[in-house]
């Protein structure tokens, strides 16, 4: 079946500028130590790079969570079942949902994404290799509760959110998403969710700092775009990419560092950076197995299975969403 033109669910202003992008950017740069949200590195230039960084051979949490999809397939199949709607949060290219979509013979696919060129063209591809499967994209920002198509309304979901993208997030923001998710997908549904484990500094900080200058790359679009579409003057080149694991918060963390005192304007307001200071742009969280249910049990998911690559590097957990209980 063709997939349909999407529903698009950003808000735009009278200039095509997304108002939360503007807000985030400002509230951001507004702070001692400067900071924009992970999300806004994918805008479609940003999509297409970080699939170019699943590529690199530093970067080992795509391959580890390829060889979970295509070596658990019919433990998939059983502990989810048929009919499912998968609701992928942050499709991206889609590069892994084929393997789950060919296990467990989903009802419908619903890839939401916020770079709406990349998520449609992606969800055309994926219409055409299955070609009798319903597709319907939507164009949102996941972050907060989604109104799904009503041509699947009534199917029993499963939330499909590969790549670690969960690790993204400060603690506090991975358990609201959770929870909009739990809203978004209903009673009854489930989630299988990707995330990464602790290991050695050196391999971590590794994947988020390739030899090849993929990941700088993917980093500084995001000042690229802060230019584009909010009438930025930030001086690009007098950036460089920095990627540093924090053990307090079990994290990589990814900087833009200046390499000077530098001044700008964004959307007509006034900043200025000192050499060595820096944006902060991307967290991804590494968990072990006590922190990772932790995290899903205060997110309104239980979880239900568990499974790692041979090399115990990458997880790929499913939940189901919690029953509330007037008591324990």
């Amino acid at each position: 079946m063709a997939t349909n033109k999407g529903i698009k669910l950003v808000d735009l202003d009278e200039d095509g500028v997304d108002r939360a992008f503007r807000a985030d950017v400002l509230a951001g740069l507004a702070q001692a130590q400067k900071a924009i949200p992970a999300r806004w590195l994918y805008d479609d230039a940003g999509s297409q790079l970080f699939e170019d960084i699943t590529q690199v051979p530093e970067y080992y949490p795509t391959r580890c969570e390829t060889e979970i999809l295509s070596s658990r397939g019919a433990e998939f199949a059983d502990a989810i079942g048929p009919g499912r709607a998968v609701v992928e949060f942050g499709s991206g290219s889609s590069v892994k949902t084929p393997l789950l979509l060919e296990a467990i013979e989903p009802g419908a696919y619903v890839p939401l994404d916020i770079a709406g060129d990349f998520l449609r063209k992606s969800a055309a591809e994926l219409s055409a290799k299955f070609p009798g499967l319903p597709v319907y994209p939507v164009e949102a920002d996941f972050n907060r509760r989604v109104e799904l198509p009503a041509e699947v309304a009534e199917m029993p979901k499963l939330g499909f959110f590969p790549g670690s993208t969960i690790g993204n997030m400060v603690p506090r923001t991975a358990v609201d998403l959770l929870r909009s998710m739990r809203e978004t997908l209903g009673e009854g549904a489930l989630l299988l969710i990707g995330m990464d484990l602790i290991k050695d500094r050196s391999v971590l900080e590794a994947a988020y700092d390739d030899a090849g200058g993929v990941t700088a790359a993917f980093n500084l679009n995001l000042l690229s775009r802060i230019n584009r579409e909010l009438e930025g003057t930030i001086p690009v080149e007098q950036f460089r990419h920095e990627a540093r694991w924090n053990d307090t918060f079990a994290r990589v963390e990814m900087h833009a560092v200046a390499q000077q005192d530098i001044a700008f304007t964004v959307a007509g307001k006034d900043f200025a950076m000192r050499k060595g200071e820096t944006i902060h742009t991307e967290n991804s969280h590494k968990f072990d197995a006590r922190s990772a249910n932790t995290l899903l049990l205060a997110g309104h998911w239980t979880p239900r299975a568990r499974w790692t690559d041979q090399e115990d590097r990458f997880s790929v957990i499913l939940a189901e969403a919690t029953i509330a209980k007037a008591a324990p």
